[in-house]
């Protein structure tokens, strides 16, 4: 029942090359969009990063924009645009700016944004970086922008992790939101399964194979030290962060079936939190850290509960479906994602926990491990399209999907990163 541990899917899981890089689809519209022009950055035609087109990428991803052309425009952060054309071009806003190398290589990189209705500036910014940092300055010029217009922070600038298999080989990357930039954390000949981001984005936890069996570890991003935090007998698996990064949640074995338990983020005796004759997985912490969603077949087949995070009596979830997995909740706690088996296939199915409305937001019939955005505003998750395996990012209502897969391959179990500190 449990995708995200199936040894068996992970080996049997086709071949493919491994791939870093990755490139943005944006199909589907949204109902209500911003109109924003973005100028071609002045001097970034001979840098090693087109800034305006990457901010652009960002923003269309998002769902809340819609791209007003802006080709041939020449201005920087000095100019005063005339805004009479760009009023007749239905933009609400106009983006420009400018980058120049330094004598030490490093890039001065200004960005200034004009209401095109008033007439004047809405916000300034600039930083010197260098050439290996010209896309995290487009992706947090993209946060400035985003949260200027719609009042909420960007996400532009967090990072993703997931998992790739290359012939005999996994690796765990971890890449920029827009999937670009990607840096192998892990490669390993045996299965990387369950990345789980800790809240302040300096930890992953993952289960690892290397033991010949699952075993849990926690990754430290900046230094790739990473320490054992559950290796008992039989299996531990699906790791999850308690909020304040102390704990995490675990599914084990020891005992018999597979249970949730809590451990130290630092390792140690594990505290049982299920007693369940069913098989008990899948933990997820709420934001406010006070109850865990899992999943469990205790009723007969797989559904999503919830219970208190020293364990207790667990009430149900999910009540649309035979077959429901994979459960993760928005930061704000209103939605509730997860992946429904509906006629055979697996959709991602986006429910609003106040009301328990549950929508079916995508088309494709593979889909798999969702994690919200840290602004709650996307969701992250694999799927199959095209006959390959890719990483797609969707609007909660489905109106907007961005492709962040490449040319193909094997691609899986993503999560979605916490906002940059």
């Amino acid at each position: 029942m449990k995708r995200r541990a199936c040894v068996a899917g992970l080996l049997m899981a086709p071949v493919a090359g491994a791939l870093a890089q990755f490139r943005v689809e944006v199909t589907g519209v949204g109902l209500t969009q911003l109109p924003i022009a973005i100028a071609p950055f002045r001097g970034e035609a001979d840098a090693p990063q087109k800034i305006a087109a990457i901010v652009q990428a960002d923003l269309e991803r998002s769902g809340q924009f819609r791209i007003v052309d802006a080709a041939g425009a020449a201005f920087d952060e000095n100019s005063r645009p005339d805004m009479t054309p760009w009023r007749q071009k239905g933009a609400d806003s106009l983006a420009v700016g400018g980058m120049s190398r330094l004598a030490d290589g490093r890039y001065d990189v200004r960005f200034r944004l004009w209401d095109v209705v008033r007439g004047q500036d809405a916000a300034v910014f600039g930083q010197v970086v260098t050439a290996g940092d010209l896309r995290v300055e487009a992706h947090r010029i993209a946060d400035v922008i985003y949260e200027k217009l719609t009042g909420q922070k960007g996400i532009f600038s967090t990072r993703i992790a997931y998992v790739t298999k290359a012939g005999t080989r996994y690796n765990l990357w971890i890449a920029d939101a827009d999937g670009e930039n990607a840096q192998s954390a892990l490669s390993s000949s045996e299965p990387i399964i369950s990345p789980a981001w800790s809240a302040n984005g300096q930890q992953i936890a993952y289960v690892s194979f290397e033991s010949r069996k699952p075993v849990v570890y926690v990754h430290e991003v900046l230094t790739g030290k990473r320490r054992l935090i559950a290796n008992f007998r039989g299996s531990n698996s699906a790791p999850a962060w308690s909020p304040d990064g102390r704990t995490l949640a675990v599914t084990l074995s020891r005992d018999g079936g597979s249970q949730l338990y809590t451990i130290d983020a630092n390792g140690g005796e594990p505290r049982r939190l299920t007693q369940s004759a069913g098989i008990d997985t899948e933990p997820v912490y709420a934001p406010d850290g006070r109850s865990i969603y899992f999943v469990s077949d205790r009723g007969g087949a797989p559904q999503i509960y919830r219970m208190p995070n020293t364990g207790g009596n667990p009430e149900r979830v999910t009540f649309t479906g035979s077959y429901n997995i994979s459960p993760t909740v928005s930061p704000d706690g209103r939605w509730l994602a997860y992946i429904s088996r509906i006629n055979g296939v697996f959709k991602l199915q986006v429910m609003e926990l106040g009301s328990n409305n549950v929508q079916s937001i995508t088309d494709t019939t593979a889909d798999e491990s969702p994690s919200f955005a840290p602004n709650g505003r996307l969701i992250v998750y694999a799927t199959r399209q095209n006959g390959q395996e890719a990483l797609m990012t969707t609007t909660l209502d489905g109106k907007i999907k961005a492709r962040l897969a490449g040319k193909g391959g094997d691609i899986r179990e993503p999560d979605w990163g916490p906002f940059q500190k």
